[in-house]
C-alpha cells in the first residue's frame, strides 16, 4: 500500500478519469472546482474568439489545475500533486463540447457520421513550483450512422456529459470503425502520458524496485 503522501488531488468530476486512475493504482482525493459562484464557474470552458482547438484545451486544463492548486493552499490541505484534464472533440477545426440536449447531440453525431475526427486531451500536473503539461491527440473514424441509431443513442443518458456527444467506453463503441492514438485518451485521460507526468512529480506507479 502506498503511503498517504503519494496520493494526488484530482480536479475533475469525470467518473471515467477516476476509473482510469484506479486502473493504474493511483490513490487520489477529489478537489472539485465549482460550477456556480457569484461570478459564474471558477473556470470557464467558453472558447475564446479565434482560439485553436489545441490552444483551447491546453488553456482550460491549465486554468483548472491552477485553480485547484490555489484552493489546496487556501484550504491548507496537505500539499500534493494536483491533476487536471480536459478533452475536446474536433472536426473541420470546429470544437465540439458537451451537448446541451437532444437536438445538439443528434447534430454532433450526424456531423461525425462516416468520417474521421480528432480527440484532444490535455493533462496538467501542478506540484510545488512545477507545472507539467502534455496534450495528447487521437484520431477516430465513425461508420456511417443511420438516423435510427442516432436517435436511439441520444435517447440514452450517454451523450450529455461527454465532449462530442459520445463515449467510446459505452454504447457508442459500435459506431467506431478505427482509432489511432490512445484509447484511454479518448476516454478522457491518456494513461501513458499521465503516468509520465505523475512520475516527474514524484508519484510512484508500478515501481519495479518495490520502494
Amino acid at each position: 500500500m502506498r503511503p498517504s503522501d503519494h496520493k494526488i488531488y484530482l480536479a475533475s468530476k469525470s467518473a471515467r478519469r477516476r476509473e482510469l486512475l484506479r486502473q493504474i493504482g493511483v490513490e487520489f482525493e477529489l478537489l472539485l472546482l465549482r460550477d456556480q459562484t457569484p461570478r459564474g464557474p471558477e473556470v470557464s470552458e467558453e472558447v475564446q474568439p479565434g482560439e485553436a482547438a489545441e490552444d483551447y484545451v491546453a488553456r482550460v486544463t491549465l486554468e483548472k489545475a491552477e485553480c485547484a492548486h490555489h484552493t489546496m493552499l487556501w484550504r491548507k490541505l496537505p500539499n500534493r500533486p494536483v491533476l487536471a484534464a480536459d478533452t475536446t472533440v474536433v472536426v473541420d477545426g470546429r470544437i465540439l463540447g458537451k451537448p446541451s440536449g437532444y437536438p445538439e447531440a443528434a447534430d454532433m453525431l450526424r456531423l461525425l457520421s462516416g468520417r474521421t475526427h480528432e480527440v484532444l486531451t490535455s493533462i496538467v500536473v501542478r506540484h510545488h513550483d512545477d507545472t507539467l503539461q502534455i496534450t495528447q491527440r487521437s484520431v477516430v473514424r465513425f461508420a456511417a450512422l443511420p438516423e435510427a441509431a442516432i436517435h436511439a443513442y441520444c435517447m440514452s443518458a450517454e451523450p450529455y456529459d461527454k465532449a462530442g456527444g459520445y463515449g467510446i467506453q459505452g454504447m457508442a463503441a459500435v459506431f467506431i470503425e478505427e482509432i489511432a492514438g490512445s484509447y484511454s485518451g479518448i476516454m478522457g485521460l491518456p494513461l501513458f502520458e499521465t503516468t509520465q507526468l505523475l512520475r516527474q512529480a514524484g508519484v510512484r506507479i508500478l515501481d519495479v524496485n518495490g520502494r
